[in-house]
This record gives C-alpha cells, sequence and structure tokens, in this order.
C-alpha cells in the first residue's frame, strides 16, 4: 500500500458467538486507523464484512450482536449491512459463492497444489483421494519450508514459517463450501481492502492468504506490496488464555454484558498503542490522542 493511498480496510466479524472484548478491541483499532488523518493521503473507508459461511454456527442473536456493538462503541462503517436482514438479503458470502468456487476451480487445475483428505481434526486415514470424493476436504500443499515475509505494520519485519506451521491448510470444507482463506482473499479483492488488522493469532492465516494468492493470476493482487498487515496482541482473560467465541459458556453474553462496559475497551486499546490513560476516557479523546501522538504503530 503506498503512502498515498486511500486506505480501505474492513471489519470481518463472524455470527459465531457474542462478541466479546478482543472483538471489540480490533473494531476500535481497525476504526482507528482507518480513521486517521495523515498528510498527503485521503481518508480511509470501512467496509463492515461479516464472514458467516460457517452456517451450523451462525445464530440470529450473534447477528444482530455484531450490530449492537458496532452501535454501542460509535464507531461508523462507510459499505456493508445496516442490519442482520440486509445482510441476509445483500450481503451474505452466500451471494458470492460462484465467485469463491470459481478460484477453487483453478486451484484445482494446478498440478499438485491440492489434494482432497477425508482426515478430521481427530485422525483418519491420510491417503489423498480423489478431489471428486463426497465429504473430502481440498488441502493446499504448501511445500516444506516455505517462508512468507512481510512488514507487520505492528510486529515489523515477519517470517512465518508457513510449511512447518500450516503445511496442508483447508481451502474447501467437506461441504463443498469455500474455507476461510479463500474467501477471505476473495472478499477483501472484492472490496479492495489494502489495510488488514487482526489478532496476533491470525499472523499464519495472512501468509496462508499471501502464498495462496500468489498461485493464480487471478489472486496475485492480493500481496504483501498492496496489502499493509497489522497483527495486535490478543486480549486474555483473569487466568491469561486467550479471548474465543468457540468457548464462550451458554449464558456468556460477551462484551455489552461486562461491567466496565465500554470504559474496558478503550483502556485495552490505550494501552496497545501506548497512548496516555486519560484518552480512554471517550472515543473522540482515543481518536485524538491516537491522530496527535501516533503516527505509526508501536514495535512490539
Amino acid at each position: 500500500m503506498s503512502d498515498h493511498s486511500p486506505v480501505v480496510s474492513r471489519l470481518a466479524p463472524t455470527p459465531s458467538g457474542f462478541l466479546h472484548l478482543g472483538n471489540a478491541v480490533n473494531f476500535v483499532l481497525t476504526w482507528l486507523l482507518t480513521r486517521q488523518v495523515v498528510p498527503g493521503r485521503a481518508g480511509g473507508t470501512l467496509h463492515l464484512r461479516i464472514d458467516d459461511l460457517d452456517r451450523a454456527r451462525l445464530r440470529p442473536a450473534y447477528l444482530d450482536n455484531i450490530f449492537r456493538v458496532i452501535d454501542w462503541l460509535g464507531i461508523d462503517y462507510d459499505h456493508g449491512p445496516s442490519g442482520p436482514d440486509n445482510f441476509l438479503r445483500h450481503h451474505s458470502q452466500l451471494l458470492h459463492l460462484p465467485d469463491y468456487n470459481r478460484v477453487l476451480r483453478r486451484l484445482a487445475q494446478q498440478p499438485g497444489l491440492v489434494q482432497a483428505s477425508q482426515r478430521t481434526r481427530t485422525g483418519g486415514p491420510e491417503a489423498p483421494v480423489s478431489l471428486e470424493t463426497p465429504g473430502a476436504a481440498w488441502r493446499a500443499q504448501v511445500p516444506a519450508g516455505t517462508e512468507i515475509q512481510f512488514a507487520d505494520g505492528w510486529q515489523g519485519e515477519t517470517s512465518v514459517p508457513l510449511g512447518a506451521l500450516m503445511p496442508d491448510f483447508v481451502v474447501r470444507k467437506k461441504d463443498g463450501v469455500a474455507a476461510y482463506q479463500v474467501a477471505s482473499v476473495v472478499d477483501d479483492l472484492r472490496l479492495g481492502t489494502n489495510l488488514i488488522v487482526r489478532g496476533l493469532d491470525l499472523q499464519a492465516s495472512s501468509a496462508a492468504q499471501l502464498w495462496l494468492a500468489v498461485q493464480l493470476s487471478e489472486t496475485t493482487a492480493f500481496n504483501r506490496t498492496q496489502v499493509h498487515f497489522f497483527h495486535h496482541s490478543l486480549m486474555t482473560d483473569a487466568a491469561g488464555q486467550k479471548l474465543s467465541k468457540s468457548q464462550q459458556l451458554p449464558l456468556d453474553a460477551g462484551i455489552l454484558a461486562q461491567e466496565q462496559g465500554k470504559q474496558a475497551v478503550f483502556q485495552a486499546v490505550a494501552q496497545l498503542l501506548k497512548l496516555p490513560a486519560e484518552a480512554a476516557a471517550t472515543l473522540p479523546m482515543l481518536q485524538q490522542a491516537f491522530t496527535s501522538v501516533k503516527r505509526s504503530l508501536p514495535s512490539r
């Protein structure tokens, strides 16, 4: 991304649980980075892109919660659904299945790039099967020793040992639907995304997407020159465990039910950005402090 290019970023939640502190912090960080005013660069554009391909875990209450949290935080976005019904009618990822499938077919045409597997998380046969085998997932085969280098706006120059961390990641799930790595690349290309703000746990996924995109001429625009990544530290619970929607208890209502509310979010953002504690009082104060004190994010 050129220093003079207009910033295009996105909020990309999944409606698979109630949004927690980590999700809210990511929203505010993304909003601040997109909205910051930098001399010589036009104002940024922020999309709301909801990733809903995991239909088994989608619940109406989780989808509604995304819009409630955005309103509660006081942040805005320029393009995307106005509410749950509008999302399902006009913005669901299901509407883009032909685009994902087109990329999947092209990946399958590359010799040795994709193999089908019936392996599960708990085991199963390792031998590859035909790509047409019902119930088999498609896995991209990453050559051993593959390292992906890119400039991480938060972590600095980064090298991810993709061949060791994700040697055969899923690109098409067993239900025949595109997996996250494919859908995310296709969606970001469609939106023109050039700034991606993620938790540090997704740094390997960013590397996987950069590697995958270079395999096809149609997706090579998703590259480390055009897309700027910021991977921030993760929020943890009292026991030091990463916050996760997949581990939520039945009565967990997420960040909206927390006693400290928005103050906990703004305080966490201020700490991550190394801003004065008083900047966490309100969102406008947080934005003003970030704009005036930090033109770039601190290194780890």
